[in-house]
């Protein structure tokens, strides 16, 4: 029978729900997020093991520089599948923070796009998770 408590920081891989940040200035340009993402990282538990997980993303554009995100990620202890929001910070980094309900989980989450890959990072009271999407 599978933990449920380790699907907790699987779970903060995939919800992202941003707070808000200072207005950004006109001559930024939001790095584009819009459309499907996949790969994988790693996931490291409030206990100190670590799993690999494989993830999958969609990114809908809501404003220039808001994203609605659909996330699918899995690792051997389970899977989770979540909606979203990201807000961009800077030209090509978006930041804020997630809440599970399914789960209880909060925490932060940083996302930086170059060109056709992003690196995410995400830190909670449950684990913490390192991955790197691409197009």
């Amino acid at each position: 029978m599978a933990k449920f408590w380790h699907l907790a920081p699987l779970a903060a891989l995939t919800a992202l729900v941003v707070t808000p940040t200072a207005s950004l200035p006109s001559t930024a340009q939001p790095a584009n997020l819009e459309g499907s993402w996949s790969g994988g990282g790693v996931v490291t538990f409030a206990s100190g093991a670590r799993e690999r997980a494989r993830c999958q993303a969609h990114y809908s554009r809501r404003s220039p520089t808001t994203y609605a995100l659909t996330a699918t990620c899995a690792t051997p202890s389970g899977r989770a599948t979540q909606s979203a929001s990201v807000r961009q910070v800077s030209g090509n980094s978006y930041q804020g923070s997630f809440y599970n309900i399914e789960y209880n989980v909060s925490g932060t989450v940083h996302v930086v796009v170059r060109g056709n890959s992003q690196n995410v990072h995400l830190s909670s009271g449950a684990g913490s998770a390192s991955l790197r999407l691409s197009r």
